[in-house]
């Protein structure tokens, strides 16, 4: 087991958790969660022998094979299989073992080792590892392609494989949803629920949780304590704890208060339709867990638009795509203040595609896009996080959309995205995913916008902040399209599905609890198609076409992929050159008297680099999300 005996941990003379005591027992399924900083991640590196504990103890079985998701995302020219293969550390030594014997013609040796593989069940390697890849939403073909030729997403995701290929006794995750589709996250849900070591799990996102854990342990106020039961089970256990305080009390009553009120607002319109009742449950629920978060550091609301056109946006028999060919055809949509669509589909269905189509990004290959002249758009997504100036603070930042409102009431806004006192006037450079995710939705929410398009919006964003964004999403009364892996937020804030899949958007039948039986469905019915035409798929004639259509492909993508190598060049090189100039700046002398000149000369030129640098981000950011769409 893993024995924690008055532990205490410290980032710098900062303490992050003291005196933490328990047991995890082999097969527990633990959460680790709290605010972020709180020191869930600092957790992880005292398991893997990267930090040491400050006090006290921790034990673990010395046999244990510890299996970790790594957060460097790869650039290797190896098949993604391979890749993966490797995350079994045992198979990849017996097969070095092997070829050596082989080599040497040591034919006891060889019957031996392959005696081993047979007990690791190594035959069977390459197809479980191709199930993993599959799993997460990679195309077949795809694990025989070289890992540098994915984005940074999909490589995170083969990161993810290769930790589950590993046969441990012990997998430690953090955040492995952050690059997940919602079908990749379901598929993940039902591999660890079936996964017979001990699992150690950092994650924000809550019905995950729920569907694997059977711990909690919770860092606040500087204790890690270990509760029974899972995320929903803890909330109800911390609701009840805070209520004991008479202060937590009366702003948990404000709190169900407010929730009331939207819940009421919603049962006046709500029919017998089962998204009605859906959005009527997760409402109602909504209640009662808002208590377990009466101390969130987070407090927004959106401000009405200044007009609510009717209809806002219409799509009229439209097509989308890229390069001129269509990954979307014939949608018609139209979009009314309170419309609340949340989108669904397998992953490269085209959900992304539609988002850009409906903000403007993508202009229709046929058909029209109509919008109302005060239409007002806050587009979210992820690749705007790097659009963020670093050189400039969040205060900066609100400043240009809003120049005539006054400091303070700028200030007061920064503070409900937890932007307080200091940390309002930081340049946003050294700022964490999570914080650059909160200022991106800080000035779209203050551009008042009345339609709201949010693709991902909860990446990198922690518990508390998702409840907030839940909770100010459901006072929006303009129109909102989601796309989001958290269905705690699909549930919450939408009342209609829309189904993107065989290059249309359709109502979906169901709710949010049909959809992995639709996923299940669909894919039982591919490998059904499979299986009844094996022969027309492999004919010459289909090969032929196949291997015509593959070579279109490369064709059309070599000049952005061609893009993409060269932006990477040009970052590393930036890099190297900022990290000797971070050292020649770290010499003291260079801060005397006689080296001033030197010194303005040096800095102006890290500007420079930061800058240029920054815009090769932007641009490798942009080009591996269009290489990735039209993929």
């Amino acid at each position: 087991m893993l024995r924690f005996d008055h532990l205490a941990l410290r980032r710098g003379s900062r303490l992050l958790f003291g005196d933490a005591t328990f047991g995890i027992h082999p097969g527990q399924r633990v959460g680790i969660t709290g605010a972020n900083g709180s020191g869930k991640s600092s957790l992880f590196a005292l398991i893997l022998d990267r930090l040491h504990a400050d006090a006290g103890s921790f034990h673990m079985p010395k046999d244990w094979v510890v299996a970790h998701l790594a957060q460097e995302t790869p650039s290797d020219t190896r098949p993604a299989i391979e890749y993966v293969l490797d995350g079994d550390a045992e198979l990849r030594r017996i097969e070095g073992e092997l070829a050596a014997a082989e080599a040497d013609h040591q034919g006891e040796r060889v019957a031996e080792l392959h005696g081993r593989l047979d007990a690791i069940d190594g035959y069977s390697a390459r197809a479980r590892a191709a199930r993993l890849i599959h799993g997460l939403g990679f195309r077949p073909g795809e694990e025989e392609q070289p890992v540098a030729r994915f984005s940074g997403g999909w490589r995170m995701r083969l990161n993810l494989a290769r930790a589950l290929m590993c046969r441990s006794d012990l997998l430690l995750l953090d955040e492995p949803t952050n690059h997940l589709d919602l079908d990749a996250v379901i598929w993940l849900e039902g591999w660890l629920r079936g996964y017979p070591g001990t699992l150690l799990l950092i994650s924000h996102d809550r019905e995950f949780l729920d569907a694997v854990c059977s711990h909690i342990a919770h860092i606040e106020r500087e204790r890690l304590t270990l509760y029974s039961g899972n995320y929903s089970a803890f909330e109800r256990l911390r609701a009840e704890r805070l209520a004991s305080q008479q202060s937590a009390w009366e702003r948990q009553q404000r709190e169900i208060a407010h929730i009331h009120r939207f819940v009421e607002r919603f049962r006046a319109k709500a029919t017998k339709a089962r998204q009605a009742q859906s959005r009527l449950k997760a409402l109602e629920r909504m209640e009662q867990i808002a208590p377990a978060h009466v101390d969130s550091p987070f407090r927004f609301a959106f401000e009405p638009a200044e007009k609510n056109p009717d209809p806002l946006l219409r799509l009229s028999r439209a097509a989308a795509g890229y390069d001129g060919s269509p990954v979307l055809h014939d949608i018609t949509l139209s979009l009314s203040p309170g419309d609340r669509i949340g989108l669904l589909g397998p992953n490269g269905a085209g959900k992304s595609t539609l988002i850009k189509l409906i903000a403007g990004r993508l202009e229709p290959l046929a058909g029209r896009r109509e919008t109302a002249q005060s239409l007002a758009t806050g587009y979210f997504a992820q690749h705007q996080l790097d659009q963020l100036d670093p050189e400039h603070s969040p205060l900066e930042h609100l400043q240009r959309i809003d120049a005539e409102a006054r400091e303070q009431a700028l200030r007061d806004y920064l503070g409900g995205f937890g932007f307080s006192g200091e940390r309002a006037d930081a340049p946003v450079a050294p700022f964490s995913g999570g914080e650059k995710a909160r200022l991106v939705l800080a000035l779209l929410i203050r551009q008042r916008p009345n339609l709201l398009l949010l693709d991902e919006p909860t990446n990198h964003l922690d518990l508390e902040m998702r409840f907030s964004l839940s909770e100010a999403l459901q006072g929006f009364e303009g129109a909102m399209v989601i796309v989001s892996h958290d269905r705690h937020l699909l549930r919450a804030t939408t009342d209609r599905l829309l189904l993107v899949d065989g290059g249309g958007a359709r109502e979906f039948d169901g709710d949010l609890d049909d959809y992995p039986r639709w996923l299940a469905e669909r894919q039982r019915d591919d490998r059904t198609d499979d299986s009844a035409q094996p022969r027309a798929a492999n004919s010459a004639g289909a090969r032929r076409e196949r291997k015509r259509r593959e070579a279109e492909q490369r064709r059309r993508l070599q000049p952005l992929r061609d893009r993409i190598r060269r932006l990477e060049r040009e970052m590393e090189s930036l890099q190297r050159e900022r990290t000797e100039l971070e050292q020649r700046l770290a010499d003291s002398a260079l801060y005397q008297d006689h080296n001033r000149e030197e010194l303005k000369r040096l800095l102006a030129h890290k500007g420079s680099l930061d800058r240029r640098l920054t815009a090769a981000e932007e641009q490798w950011m942009e080009a591996s999300e269009e290489l990735e769409t039209v993929e």
